[in-house]
């Protein structure tokens, strides 16, 4: 992996080689005020002042240079439309398709506008970050706290781009209004109607990447954690645009949505369905819980088979999940307990949501890969809602021959159906990507000749042994003494190779957020997978009761994440709301205790909204932090970022499961109390931990 400082001069542009920030310098003074400080000729209040001039003014540099290319911009976009006036309403194609291209050309040199400033933010990043960890101070608190309001500051110019939006909805409005040229309506008239050129929306996914801009779409996708790389070059916007295609992308969602359905059709009936079968009502745990066990090796094949091929994983998983199904629809005339576990593993060994997020991060465009992460989740969302209804609805007893169709049954049948109609879609429609991974391994190896060769030529093939003197020359040369990526670094693969390497990736403010992502998961699996045995020993709810209640919980998902991805995460930062929301699923769990005899409906029903509500809440924020901060070397690869919170989550389950049927030894009236008190304990050390690093968490 290149350092970022080597990245910063191969990728900038030439002709504005003196605006980038001046990565190397502020390296080399970072260095110096270390050693002077720790020879004491240096306050330590000094460095930390004369550090922030100097980024003040390497920020100044940037914002004044694209505040002039903005201008330029402008200008050319004002004779464009000078020009545009003389041939309005008239026909000439030739001069249309012209001035369209003209202003594609001008929207092409804003995204070089926009790979300039992203360069220029990362650098700030990486510097700041970098202060903080040779001085172990916390410096970027302070300078983004006292710099990101201030009125003569200009950080916030480098990250919010009011100038930008103005050129885009310009170029947006000049193309539209050529597209239409003849219409009697105003794009004002016919918004739906407008039609989006490709290069505005590379230009808006830029955009939303500088800024984290929050809108529905942006923070639903970020709950895929699919992770967003560098942006993307133009060869590699046409690598994308050739590996995409649409019905492949809708049967990836499909694949998602079933496997939903699949793992919660059967709560609702899992608790009868084993007493059927002459076990106790809380085994319930293990069968719903056997499907996570399952994954939780799934995952890592599925992630790695995602390395060559993204259609016979998928195959192999509707094979799986077709024989899973049939194996837990059969266990009842079977009258055997094992097989229907045999099932359910086998449909957890079918789970390919690896493979359906490495799709989407490898073969979509970025320009529609948030849209295609928001279906992700909206699919897994409908999916889960969807399941326990479709049980709710498959309330009949009958026979055909010796095979019994029952609410037990019913669900591996329909499911078996629903697999083998997919797959023969999948067989006809699906169309295989380039392979990724061989493209990646040809041009690694490209570019290692090349570089061999260029430092031959170069005369930088370095001797084993150094002198001292070249030694202390490398020393001070910057691109030798880089803490995030050290030399040792160069030699490492850009992905990491293992889950201890992506878990040494991890910081600790990471691993806070895993634990809450473990947290919640634990919170709303106990929820869901004790709602059927809970609500028939207190309540006496029948089937249908519970698959309408697990139901509207589930249907929740998408209005809360509009509600706090188009309002309140425009209201507070996404720490505090994930620092509430933690608070809140603690006060549902607390709630949700039997305290008393008298355990009502109301109770139940309220804590259990406020639970799930809040966790789904928390689950948003919590993905969205992480899709921000993860290390890009988790960005892909086998054991990716998505793979590690998939892991994270489906232990959760795991452990949430296993503890509602060991709490079955406890007693009907210990049932409740037993399975939540974990999930107290566990709440509580997540918002302490969060309290811990809540000053990172930015």
């Amino acid at each position: 992996m290149v350092n970022f400082g080597k990245k910063l001069m191969a990728d900038q542009i030439h002709e504005w080689k003196g605006y980038y920030i001046n990565y190397k310098l502020m390296k080399k003074k970072l260095k110096q005020y270390l050693q002077q400080t720790e020879e004491g000729t240096e306050d330590r209040r000094l460095v930390i002042k004369e550090f922030s001039r100097m980024l003040d003014d390497q920020i100044e540099k940037i914002v004044l240079f694209l505040l002039e290319q903005q201008g330029l911009l402008a200008s050319r976009i004002q004779e464009l439309g000078e020009q545009r006036k003389v041939i309005s309403g008239r026909s000439d194609i030739a001069k249309i398709c012209e001035l369209q291209e003209a202003y594609r050309a001008v929207g092409y040199d804003l995204l070089r506008l926009l790979r300039f400033v992203d360069m220029n933010a990362t650098g700030i990043r990486k510097i700041l970050k970098k202060f903080d960890k040779r001085f172990h101070s916390r410096f970027t608190d302070y300078y983004v706290m006292s710099r990101s309001n201030h009125p003569y500051s200009q950080l916030q110019q480098v990250f919010k781009h009011v100038g930008i939006v103005a050129v885009v909805g310009s170029l947006s409005r000049n193309l539209a209004d050529l597209q239409n040229q003849g219409s009697d309506l105003s794009i004002y008239d016919q918004p739906s109607g407008v039609i989006k050129d490709p290069v505005i929306d590379q230009i808006n996914a830029s955009v939303d990447k500088l800024t984290h801009s929050t809108n529905f779409l942006q923070f639903l996708g970020q709950r895929a954690l699919i992770l967003q790389g560098d942006l993307p070059s133009e060869a590699e916007d046409r690598t994308d645009d050739q590996k995409y295609h649409f019905m492949s992308l809708l049967l990836n969602l499909i694949n998602t949505f079933l496997y939903m359905v699949n793992t919660y059709i059967i709560v609702p009936t899992a608790d009868d369905y084993a007493l059927s079968l002459g076990a106790a009502a809380t085994v319930c745990g293990v069968i719903i819980g056997s499907m996570a066990v399952a994954q939780l090796f799934s995952s890592v094949y599925f992630s790695a088979w995602s390395n060559k091929s993204y259609f016979r994983p998928l195959v192999f998983s509707s094979i799986m999940l077709f024989l899973g199904n049939i194996l837990y629809a059969l266990s009842y005339d079977f009258n055997s307990i094992a097989t229907l576990l045999t099932g359910r593993l086998l449909c957890g060994l079918g789970s390919a949501r690896a493979v359906n997020r490495r799709y989407i991060s490898d073969c979509v465009p970025l320009k529609i890969r948030m849209q295609a992460s928001a279906g992700f989740v909206s699919a897994s969302a409908l999916g889960m809602a969807c399941g326990p209804a479709l049980a709710g609805l498959l309330q009949t007893n009958f026979k055909i021959y010796r095979l019994t169709f029952n609410q037990n049954t019913l669900p591996g049948w329909v499911m078996a159906l629903s697999w083998v109609v997919y797959l023969l879609c999948l067989w006809i429609s699906f169309r295989e990507p380039a392979h990724e991974a061989e493209d990646n391994h040809i041009a690694e190896s490209t570019h290692s000749e090349h570089l061999v060769a260029e430092n031959v030529e170069d005369g930088f093939i370095q001797p084993l042994l150094l002198s001292s003197k070249e030694k202390q020359d490398n020393d001070e040369d910057p691109d030798f003494d880089d803490c995030e990526e050290s030399s040792e670094a160069l030699h490492k693969p850009a992905t990491a190779t293992s889950i201890v390497s992506a878990y040494r990736l991890l910081t600790p403010s990471i691993k806070v957020q895993l634990l809450i992502y473990f947290m919640l998961k634990y919170a709303m699996e106990i929820l869901l997978s004790e709602s059927s045995v809970i609500t028939t020993i207190y309540f006496d709810w029948s089937t249908s009761k519970v698959a309408m209640f697990l139901a509207i919980l589930g249907l929740t998902v998408l209005p809360v994440n509009a509600v706090v991805g188009s309002y309140i995460s425009n209201m507070f930062e996404e720490r505090q709301i994930l620092l509430a929301s933690e608070i809140m699923v603690l006060i549902g769990v607390t709630l949700s205790f039997r305290f008393n005899r008298l355990y009502s409906v109301p109770q139940y029903v309220s804590s259990a909204i406020i639970t799930f509500v809040s966790a789904e809440v928390l689950e948003g924020v919590n993905l969205s932090l992480l899709s921000r901060v993860m290390s890009s070397r988790l960005a892909r690869g086998t054991y990716n970022g998505g793979l590690l919170s998939t892991e994270a989550g489906t232990l959760a389950r795991v452990f949430a499961d296993g503890t509602i049927t060991a709490a079955g030894y406890l007693g009907e009236d210990q049932l409740l109390n037993a399975t939540l008190l974990p999930s107290l304990l566990i709440c509580i050390a997540s918002i302490a931990a969060t309290f811990l690093t809540y000053t990172t968490l930015y």
